[in-house]
């Protein structure tokens, strides 16, 4: 191994971890699924959601794998029959409070609840609340949202705008913006980082949009910066735009490059 490099068992496997992973990331690189909502590559693990725990042996209760980090020697399962209870309940009060009737399509919570076939909703849902709908570019579904922090996360520190937070305790807490203003008031500069880091459909494009045909990779056409992105196509227009892992931007996009591509339609732009 090396330095730094840490071996532990995991479902019954000798894995080793690099330096700085957690459990879950491990998991990730052996091709081990674990369901997971609050954690996104790139952001800060805050542990929210609790979707990810995993049995430690020796530990009372179940860890959240996104926060913890592995030790020499670990014995860890994420496919115990309680982890897997655990799992799948946590799924299943988070699917409770979705609306009915979904504001996007298939989310992540729908895929993990699919790849961990959590069907039955046995819990009330949670009051509906009015959508915001005062931004040119994003619209609010606070009904959708799940405390995740995957927004605040994204709009603190990767495009360090500070729009983002949460008010209020227990039942009453909320993603707020700003000092709860609405969207299209507040300070936000339409970066969408929001939108890409929602994993359940509460912060979604307010632009018009459809089924993508196809997708393809280009580069953002505006400065010399070099972000990669994907292009979603149907009937040769384009539907939206989505951040490409490239080494300028790390999936990244700005206002500009996420929502500017109407010229490409424009009737008044040349075309021979």
């Amino acid at each position: 191994m090396m330095d730094g490099e840490i071996s532990f068992q995991l479902n019954g496997q000798h894995v080793v971890a690099k330096a700085g992973e957690s459990i879950l990331e491990t998991a990730q690189h052996h091709g081990v699924d674990i369901p997971h909502l609050c954690h996104k590559r790139g952001l800060r693990p805050d542990g929210n959601c609790r979707a990810c725990v995993v049995e430690i042996a020796g530990e009372r209760t179940l860890a959240a794998s996104c926060s913890r980090a592995p030790t020499s020697g670990m014995v860890v399962t994420s496919d115990s029959p309680r982890a897997l209870q655990a799992q799948k309940m946590v799924l299943e009060l988070l699917a409770a409070d979705l609306p009915s009737s979904p504001e996007s399509a298939a989310t992540e919570l729908d895929d993990w609840s699919e790849k961990m076939q959590v069907q039955a909703q046995r819990f009330a849902p949670r009051r509906r609340m009015a959508a915001d709908l005062s931004h040119p570019a994003i619209a609010v579904h606070l009904d959708a949202c799940i405390l995740c922090g995957r927004c605040v996360r994204a709009c603190r520190e990767l495009q360090v705008n500070d729009v983002i937070g949460i008010a209020g305790r227990g039942a009453q807490a909320q993603i707020v913006f700003d000092l709860q203003a609405p969207l299209g008031a507040s300070s936000c500069v339409a970066c969408g980082e929001c939108v890409a880091a929602c994993p359940t459909g509460a912060l979604v494009p307010a632009l018009a949009d459809g089924v993508a045909e196809k997708t393809v990779a280009s580069l953002c056409p505006y400065c010399g910066v070099g972000c990669q992105l994907d292009y979603r196509v149907a009937d040769n227009r384009i539907l939206s735009v989505a951040g490409r892992n490239g080494p300028a931007n790390d999936g990244r996009l700005c206002v500009k490059g996420r929502y500017g591509y109407d010229y490409v339609h424009h009737r008044s732009r040349l075309t021979q």
